[in-house]
């Protein structure tokens, strides 16, 4: 997947990473630690509702269960630009993944930003997810 290099390194010019930061960084993290490439579709016209439901709840709630926000995009172009928000995420490892996941979705705060964000009918068609380790010659490892 050519784009996600290019979309790291925006990630941590976002975060204003130096080489000294991506050095200790590395040194701290475990061989099993992966990033998560999020690719997500909403319905027509919903896109907005899904930004908002990111930037007041989501973001926040990730979080708190162990998940590290790298960086959130949305396509210039489109027809991308309309529908489509993609975002990097970090994780300890594959399994702190999957348990991260089952207790963000079990979180009855998010359940319930998730059910007030919907009132006006449904925002996700459909999401990617693609897991990924660093090649030992990227800027993050």
């Amino acid at each position: 997947m050519p784009r996600v290099l290019p979309i790291l390194a925006i990630a941590l010019l976002t975060l204003g990473w130096t080489a000294s930061d991506l050095r200790a960084q590395e040194a701290a993290t475990s061989d099993t630690h992966v990033f998560e490439l999020r690719t997500y579709t909403t319905h027509p016209g919903r896109l907005d509702a899904l930004v908002r439901r990111f930037r007041d709840h989501t973001v926040r709630l990730f979080e708190k269960h162990g998940m590290v926000n790298i960086g959130y995009w949305l396509p210039q172009d489109e027809p991308l630009s309309e529908n489509t928000l993609i975002y990097v995420l970090s994780h300890e490892s594959r399994e702190a993944a999957t348990e991260s996941w089952s207790a963000f979705r079990s979180d009855p705060e998010w359940n319930a930003a998730r059910d007030a964000s919907q009132a006006d009918g449904p925002i996700v068609v459909g999401v990617e997810s693609v897991f990924m380790d660093p090649t030992d010659f990227s800027a993050i490892r």
